[in-house]
């Protein structure tokens, strides 16, 4: 089967258009669904933060560990082995310290992870609705070696566990 060189051209020039037409497309609807997603996010961040309790907008504002602690919870927080906290032994860089926890207690209701290195040493809640496997992974800022605490609630009892990470560059201005 041969085929003829006005046949060739045509085909190699719609094959070129469309090869420059359908990216432009793509990326096009690509950025508008982007857009959408974010201001969905952006909703999303503002209503929770109009959700927040007084207590919890001051347990993000303190400077200690026991004050973030009193500002959050009314009850005593007790060490626990059945929580595990997975971090690196040493951190090359406190921007980014991955941070893992898992637990085996029973109706997890939420996880809280506090770095006893930072200037606001309450990093992040996870609240859990229903019968959540407990466990989160994330990243945190940390600004120096410390403590990487982390508080579970479950059956209405606070259990806490820490894990020291040391820090070659801080993350928190240092």
């Amino acid at each position: 089967m041969s085929i003829s060189r006005r046949t060739f051209l045509r085909s190699t020039v719609a094959l070129g258009a469309g090869a420059t037409i359908l990216p432009a497309t793509v990326m096009a609807e690509a950025e508008s669904v982007e857009q959408a997603s974010s201001s969905e996010t952006a909703a999303i961040q503002a209503k929770s933060v109009e959700q927040a309790s007084s207590s919890e907008r001051l347990a993000f504002q303190a400077e200690s560990v026991d004050k973030a602690l009193s500002d959050l919870f009314n009850s005593p927080v007790v060490s626990s082995d059945k929580i595990t906290i997975k971090t690196p032994d040493i951190a090359e860089n406190g921007k980014v310290v991955p941070v893992k926890v898992t637990t085996d207690l029973p109706n997890v209701e939420s996880i809280t992870i506090l770095s006893e290195a930072n200037p606001k040493p309450l990093v992040a809640q996870f609240n859990f609705i229903g019968e959540a496997k407990g466990w989160i992974k994330t990243r945190i800022k940390m600004g120096g070696t410390g403590n990487v605490i982390a508080v579970v609630k479950a059956e209405g009892k606070l259990y806490q566990a820490s894990r020291e990470v040391k820090i070659t560059i801080g993350g928190c201005g240092g």
